[in-house]
């Protein structure tokens, strides 16, 4: 897990494939199928949380963004399931920003079985900028300063 303060980029981090936030959280009964695996839908609410607490780690969590009349609405999405989540595990939410994709941005996510570290699923979620009256505009300089550390990666896809 990255240690950095919120807010805080470490000083080595030079390019997206070498900044991976990770989140953890457990899996909750009401996550669950009546077979015990985690409900496919919630693959993607891990995603946003994992996109949620990455951006608190760079210093700007989503309210601010917002609160600067900037919306990030997801555009296109992709899960791949691996294996299965479980009741009351411990997962790990691996997020990367993908500099690469112009006029919006990329996450590209894989989540962990903690117990063992198996790949669970893979995925990315595509997000244009819009304003308050639904109008798209191009990525905001306040955005684009917090992320001017991260140069484009070498793989773009999971």
């Amino acid at each position: 897990m990255n240690d950095a303060p919120a807010g805080k980029k470490p000083a080595d981090m030079k390019t997206a494939e070498e900044f991976v936030h990770e989140t953890r959280c457990r899996v909750r009964y009401a996550d669950v199928d009546q077979m015990g695996v985690a409900y496919h839908a919630n693959y993607l609410r891990w995603f946003e949380v994992g996109r949620s607490e990455m951006f608190r780690f760079l210093g700007l969590p989503y309210r601010s963004i917002e609160e600067k009349g900037v919306l990030m609405p997801v555009s296109e999405v992709f899960c791949k399931f691996v294996s299965g989540a479980r009741y009351d595990e411990l997962i790990t939410i691996e997020t990367r920003l993908d500099p690469s994709v112009r006029g919006g941005m990329k996450f590209n996510y894989r989540i962990f079985s903690e117990n063992g570290g198996t790949l669970v699923a893979r995925g990315y979620t595509k997000h244009a900028f819009v304003d308050a009256s639904g109008r798209v505009v191009r990525p905001p300089a306040f955005l684009r300063q917090v992320l001017s550390g991260l140069k484009p990666s070498k793989e773009a896809t999971p």
